[in-house]
């Protein structure tokens, strides 16, 4: 009965934030189970948890399955500017991916999804990330994971306690500009970092409560090179970001953590930098864990490559990657590529020299550096000889990605 009513009573269409904005709200916490009283208890009244997600519809692009009115179904994209390898594209952020359980396996999601990403190719957004619900039902459909956050767990007497650096830091208002012209020198200069668009700060600013505070460190000559934001609560510090732009931003900052020594009986925080601070510390015997984080899947893989660079080359190297892609057919088929001496890509009409062959969910986990051609060949992953892996290594730069927001 309900195929029936799907294929001929639903339809798909962009929701609107006049007329959808309820609906919208309301599978959004149906799905995610978050109550009034979670809201209230973030400081939110009852007229801003009906507004809060209103700018997502205004912004961003949202597209919904409608049974006879009703909101069955829905798929949000954020357009935002990614930083891969010191080239900056355009990348779809997916968010708000929901279905009512009556309306589960039907296949609305999936065709919300080929529709989203149909959408993103004709405009040019080469890279979809999500922060996945179900790391096996997004695989299924071509996306693999391209991320992971580290957390920490730091006692008290374990903070360093003899860092010796120069420069101050100021605890400021959230508005402060520095906050934000700190993060854009910091994207601009880190892999698959985010270019925070307005949404994106909103989206990042959303659940904090009052006490969050932001600290900054200044340099010798009062130049703003590293910042942190966190809460003090319970007697623990909780890190929600640092960024810094050099050492010496780095040490002052933790610095300043550890003359909270006093007031907290631990800190603990989130890492994206994909490295252990333990090494970095004096008591280096700490609770560190690791999880996967963001999944990526690269929406057109001519469009992807024609805006990549690879590292190391001499100039007039040749691949070809085979490329499985099941979900878009303009991805299942063949790629020949040549490089420059700058790395950069040019499209060969042609099948060329060193085949490669894997999926499009390994693809965007190697292009992006999250696992090493040697790895994914020793896993089955991918398949070459070894003459074209050994250049795959040299030819992929080594640095995993730089993704610390949640939308």
């Amino acid at each position: 009965m309900r195929r029936h009513i799907m294929a001929d009573d639903m339809q798909i269409r962009k929701l609107m934030a006049e007329q959808d904005l309820e609906q919208y709200n309301d599978l959004l916490r149906y799905a995610f189970q978050v109550t009034e009283k979670q809201l209230l208890d973030y400081g939110w009244e009852n007229e801003d948890i009906r507004q809060s997600k209103r700018p997502v519809l205004e912004k961003a692009r949202v597209i919904g399955w409608f049974d006879h009115g009703h909101l069955a179904s829905q798929f949000a994209v954020y357009p935002l500017k990614m930083n891969i390898f010191g080239h900056i594209c355009r990348i779809g952020f997916i968010t708000s991916v929901a279905t009512y359980p009556e309306y589960t396996g039907l296949g609305l999601m999936s065709r919300l999804m080929r529709r989203s990403l149909e959408e993103m190719r004709e405009l040019g957004e080469c890279l979809a990330i999500l922060y996945p619900f179900s790391i096996p039902l997004y695989r299924h459909r071509g996306w693999e994971i391209i991320s992971d956050k580290m957390s920490f767990r730091i006692k008290d007497n374990q903070l360093p306690r003899k860092i010796s650096i120069g420069g101050y830091v100021r605890r400021v208002e959230e508005n402060n500009p520095d906050l934000k012209r700190l993060h854009n020198i910091f994207a601009a200069q880190t892999h698959g970092c985010l270019l925070r668009n307005d949404l994106a700060w909103e989206e990042y600013w959303r659940w904090d409560v009052d006490d969050t505070t932001v600290a900054l460190y200044y340099d010798d000559h009062d130049t703003p090179t590293g910042y942190m934001v966190y809460l003090l609560k319970d007697n623990i510090m909780h890190i929600k970001e640092m960024i810094y732009l050099d050492i010496d931003a780095w040490k002052g900052l933790w610095k300043y953590i550890s003359a909270h020594e006093s007031m907290v009986d631990e800190v603990v925080g989130n890492n994206y930098s994909n490295e252990s601070i333990a090494f970095w510390l004096e008591d280096s015997d700490i609770r560190e864990t690791i999880r996967p984080y963001i999944m990526g899947r690269i929406v057109d893989v001519a469009q992807f490559l024609e805006q990549y660079r690879f590292a190391n080359c001499r100039g007039g190297e040749e691949l070809t990657f085979r490329v499985h892609d099941p979900f878009l057919e303009w991805n299942n088929r063949t790629f020949s590529i040549r490089l420059a001496e700058n790395g950069a890509v040019e499209l060969l009409p042609e099948e060329s020299v060193r085949p490669v062959e894997l999926d499009i969910g390994t693809l965007t986990a190697l292009l992006l550096s999250y696992k090493s051609p040697s790895y994914l060949q020793k896993m089955g992953r991918l398949k070459t000889d070894e003459e074209t892996l050994k250049l795959l290594n040299n030819l992929i730069p080594k640095e995993k990605a730089y993704i610390s927001d949640y939308i």
